[in-house]
């Protein structure tokens, strides 16, 4: 393993400990839940849904996070400004989980905003996500609501390489400290199907360099993957354990691992991915879980 020469940022998110060292603090796992194309989800615009269902898939993700150690935040998605604000309002309710506000439009992502702040919940919100294109009239909202965490995607479209992507971090960073912004979470962006790779050493280079918490969705590199739908029944969970479990060895400290029902895979494929980590850390840096629970007590306890 290896250990980064840059000092480790770890934010606490209502209570939620995010960054550090490889083997310091579990890999935080942010699932979707009311996405477009969600089951659960009866009418996408009036924001009318399942919320038995909807319990059932949080209570669940909630065991798996009790069970392997890994701690979660909930990415909310919205694909209208009034469903937004109606699936944050049953987050809030429901779990005391930190949640992404995260919106298919900028108008969505607003109104997502602004709700969060009028209701008191900003200090559980992050934004996802400021992107090198962000306008004008978004970072004045970001900035007016006071929220202090948010995703930077370096999303680098004119230079889609590990190098474009540190060139959009740059950026980001100034445009998300004039926006407010006082914690970043760096999302290295998977644009094409073989892209978890080169997402994991983009995350290296970020913590090498800055320190900040970085991570990335690598499952939406297999769900691109046509071809993928042609060969057998578990290749593609095979493909997604791989490509969720990379970054994770080359330092990442949170997952973007997609669909809040696939939590059970998930889970169990990050937690042992920790263990691993966890062990190779304390034996060749002596460095040790910050966090009273990790995955490293709990995946091999018999």
């Amino acid at each position: 393993m290896f250990k980064f020469s840059a000092q480790q940022q770890v934010y606490d998110i209502k209570g939620v400990k995010i960054g550090g060292q490889p083997g310091q603090y579990p890999t935080v796992m942010i699932g979707s839940i009311f996405y477009h194309g969600d089951k659960i989800v009866e009418d996408q615009k009036e924001g009318i849904f399942n919320k038995s269902e909807a319990e059932k898939l949080l209570n669940a993700e909630a065991e798996l996070s009790d069970r392997f150690g890994n701690p979660r935040i909930i990415d909310v998605v919205g694909s209208f400004p009034n469903a937004l604000v109606k699936y944050i309002d049953f987050i809030v309710e429901t779990v005391d989980s930190p949640f992404l506000i995260d919106g298919t439009t900028e108008a969505v992502r607003i109104a997502g905003l602004k709700h969060a702040a009028e209701i008191g919940v900003i200090d559980r919100a992050i934004y996802n996500s400021i992107t090198p294109e962000i306008k004008k009239e978004e970072l004045e909202a970001i900035k007016e609501s006071g929220i202090k965490t948010a995703i930077l995607l370096t999303l680098n479209s004119k230079n889609p390489t590990l190098q474009g992507r540190m060139e959009a971090l740059e950026s980001l960073l100034k445009i998300a400290k004039e926006a407010g912004i006082q914690q970043f979470l760096i999302d290295t962006t998977i644009i094409d199907i073989p892209d978890p790779g080169v997402c994991a050493k983009a995350i290296y280079l970020e913590k090498e360099k800055y320190g900040y918490p970085a991570g990335c969705g690598a499952h939406n590199a297999v769900d691109r993957w046509r071809q993928i739908k042609k060969l057998e029944p578990n290749v593609k969970l095979i493909a997604t354990t791989v490509a969720n479990i990379f970054p994770i060895v080359l330092g990442a400290n949170f997952a973007l691992y997609g669909p809040i029902k696939n939590a059970s895979e998930a889970y169990e494929m990050m937690a042992i991915a920790d263990a691993y980590v966890s062990y190779a850390m304390n034996q060749e840096f002596k460095i040790k879980p910050e966090s009273k629970v990790h995955p490293i007590s709990r995946v091999f306890r018999k």
